[in-house]
């Protein structure tokens, strides 16, 4: 017990000194601006400054990605002050007493060899090489980097829920996605006014070194009244020393801007990275070795060094392993089985099959299906049939992708059965906006794919200003991924296949026996489960309540009323409060009715045959209904609201057999299918009046 209390108060100790270290190092840092230091505590803090920017370079090297440093603008703003704090302490200490401490002296005489000239070049190239070189170019990439990463922000969190929408992946993995993309947009920004930081520290320098100068000069000839040349002497020594020991700590710090900038995230770090694919390919290796090698026998340069590093670099190539390019015809005759004879039976068969649902792609569509190319159609359509099979109760064939050279090239085309059934475009490098704002945006106008809306192509640099109107941009393969779902949820009857059926059946009967065997005992064949699931899915229902479709439709089978219809609508009635939830908003559903006159006359006319109910009335008078019907419709659908059609149950198959193909999007669902908890609100009312005849 003693122990454990011990080790609690050692850990809490541990964690206040955690937290009370920054910040009291920067108030040290404060003080030194003001407060003399000894020269013993001042050379101590600047070899703690050259072992900081020595550790910062050693983790800028060998991070994997950007953000595992992202204390680093911080860090740098922080080595930045405390440097300057240490010129302003060393400063101090070089005019008061001619002497700095051991360090600046010694890297003063060190450097300078008895020349004030030459350890004043050496300082000025140090400051050209960090100034005009690296800094200057590290700050140009924050400043790009940090800007497209901003751009690019709005398209990276929508790819994240079209992904999660798709479910590629969980919700907490989207959390985290988010959060990076947030810590990575914050990171570059800092990145960039840092990179600000870098720059004035090597104008402050310049500045600080011409101070100790001519400083020095005048405190040692008019202060100290030494001789001219025993001033530029003594003050030179000191001030290219104090430069010095500021500008390596400087350099390394700026150097680790440039290497945390510029790295892109990879499995390894850089010294990894940098080794593995400058020695991937043997051959380069080779070349280069021996281009040096032949510069040292030409006449003129020096034999000896070329001849060295020629041989040297050969040897090493040696020992690399091959090249990590494999030729295709190699790949084709080592790893794959011969191609069939195009005039085989099986090849012949396999060619003539008809798939239930392909994908053909245009010639420049093909890269989205490329993952070499960044392609990830493919990862999209698996997580999508995933959810519109949760999502309908279905098992969703596998989509077959294959390039057509008959469609337009920035085309694509979905077949179902072999018949095309929709087509879009993908054009290659743009993006598409959707929505509000569209005409301050240049672009292609076009029409989204999917639902039919105002859409247009846009570059991906305008991808933030649509994004700031009001639009929706999404990717090309993002827009594909949703023409597919609609596809699939319009096409969904046909893709349903008996096969699909059997194994849905099969999973019911390890749960629900029950319903099975009674199933089986009123001669229910599963093509009628199919053809049930059929005319369900072909009005977008969902089938996912398949016990409770299973009962209702053998319950409608033993009254021996067994036509399609009626065991459909049997399976409509047991679903009313889902088909309700479809088509009710806050719990109202916005309806269009038929006069009691105009139902009563069309259940007289009701027809029932093998295939199903069918409406007897004339020609003329079933076309003065559907335009009645039409007319109504489209009015409601204008005021803003989206209408059902209500009749009743008997007559309801009937009805949209006749209105299906002039009012694909009206829905017509039984009085008896709308659940006691939704409300009808009556916004249109068919009258007999009007339609004299029927």
């Amino acid at each position: 017990m003693a122990e454990a209390t011990k080790s609690s108060s050692i850990s809490k100790n541990a964690t206040s000194i955690k937290l009370l270290a920054v910040p009291l190092a920067v108030v040290l840092v404060v003080v030194m601006l003001v407060v003399p230091l000894p020269s013993f505590i001042l050379d101590i803090l600047i070899t703690i400054n050259i072992t900081a920017a020595m550790l910062v370079l050693l983790t800028a090297m060998n991070v994997k990605k950007p953000l595992e440093f992202s204390v680093f603008p911080t860090l740098l703003l922080m080595l930045t002050v405390f440097r300057l704090a240490l010129n302003v302490s060393a400063t101090r200490l070089v005019l008061l007493h001619a002497y700095a401490g051991v360090v600046i002296q010694s890297f003063g005489h060190f450097v300078i060899g008895g020349s004030v000239l030459v350890g004043l070049v050496v300082f000025l190239i140090l400051i050209i090489i960090q100034f005009v070189v690296i800094t200057s170019g590290s700050g140009r990439v924050a400043e790009v980097a940090a800007r497209f990463t901003l751009d690019a922000m709005p398209g990276k969190q929508m790819a994240v829920d079209g992904e999660l929408a798709s479910q590629l992946i969980t919700a907490e993995q989207a959390k985290q996605r988010r959060q990076e993309i947030s810590e990575e947009a914050d990171f570059y920004g800092a990145m960039d006014g840092a990179s600000k930081f870098v720059r004035g520290d090597a104008i402050a320098a310049i500045v600080i070194t011409l101070i100790n100068l001519l400083g020095g000069f005048a405190v040692g000839v008019l202060q100290h009244h030494d001789s001219f040349s025993q001033a530029v002497s003594t003050y030179s020594t000191l001030s290219v020393g104090d430069g010095l020991v500021s500008q390596i700590p400087a350099l390394l710090l700026s150097l680790s801007t440039g290497i945390i900038v510029t790295r892109a995230a990879g499995e390894d770090d850089f010294g990894g990275n940098v080794l593995g694919q400058l020695s991937q390919y043997r051959r380069v290796v080779r070349t280069a070795a021996a281009v040096i090698f032949i510069l040292g026998l030409l006449p003129g340069l020096p034999k000896l060094p070329f001849l060295l590093v020629g041989g040297v670099l050969f040897i090493l190539a040696s020992r690399l392993p091959g090249d990590v390019e494999i030729p295709e015809e190699v790949i084709t005759e080592t790893l794959l089985p011969p191609p069939p004879s195009p005039d085989a039976p099986a090849q012949l068969a396999k060619e003539a099959k008809v798939m239930p649902l392909e994908l053909e792609l245009g010639l420049d569509v093909i890269d989205l299906v490329d993952p070499r190319k960044r392609g990830d159609l493919l990862e999209r359509v698996k997580g999508l049939r995933r959810a519109l099979a949760h999502e309908l109760g279905i098992v969703i064939p596998p989509i077959h992708a294959k390039d057509n050279d008959q469609l337009a090239p920035t085309h694509y085309a979905f077949r179902i059965h072999g018949v095309q059934v929709a087509e879009g475009e993908a054009p290659p490098g743009l993006l598409l906006a959707v929505g509000d704002g569209l005409e301050h945006i240049n672009g292609i106008d076009t029409r989204d794919p999917a639902y039919g809306g105002r859409a247009k192509w846009v570059s991906p640099e305008l991808r933030y200003r649509a994004t700031v109107t009001g639009a929706t941009v999404v990717e090309r393969s993002a827009v594909v991924t949703t023409h597919l779902a609609e596809v699939i949820r319009k096409y969904a009857g046909e893709l349903l296949t008996r096969q699909d059926v059997k194994l849905l059946l099969d999973s019911v009967k390890t749960e629900h026996p029950v319903a099975i065997e009674e199933m089986a005992a009123a001669n229910i064949t599963l093509g009628h489960i199919q053809n049930v699931l059929r005319n369900l899915l072909e009005e977008q229902i969902p089938v996912k309540d398949l016990v409770r479709i299973i009962e209702a439709v053998t319950d409608q089978a033993v009254t021996q009323v067994r036509d399609m219809d009626s065991l459909t609508e049997a399976a409509r009635m047991v679903l009313g409060p889902q088909i309700t939830a479809l088509y009710a908003r806050n719990a109202v559903i916005n309806a269009i009715v038929l006069e009691p006159v105009i139902e009563q006359d069309l259940l007289s006319h009701i027809q029932v045959t093998d295939h199903g109910r069918y409406l007897g009335n004339s020609a003329e008078e079933l076309e003065q209904l559907i335009n009645l019907i039409q007319n109504t419709y489209s009015s409601v659908e204008n005021s803003g609201k989206i209408p059902v059609l209500i009749c009743s149950s008997y007559i309801r198959p009937a009805l949209r057999r006749l209105l299906h193909t002039r009012l694909p999007n009206l829905k017509i669902i039984s009085a008896a299918e709308v659940a006691s908890t939704a409300k009808i609100n009556t916004i249109g009312v068919i009258y007999h009046a009007a339609t004299t005849k029927v």
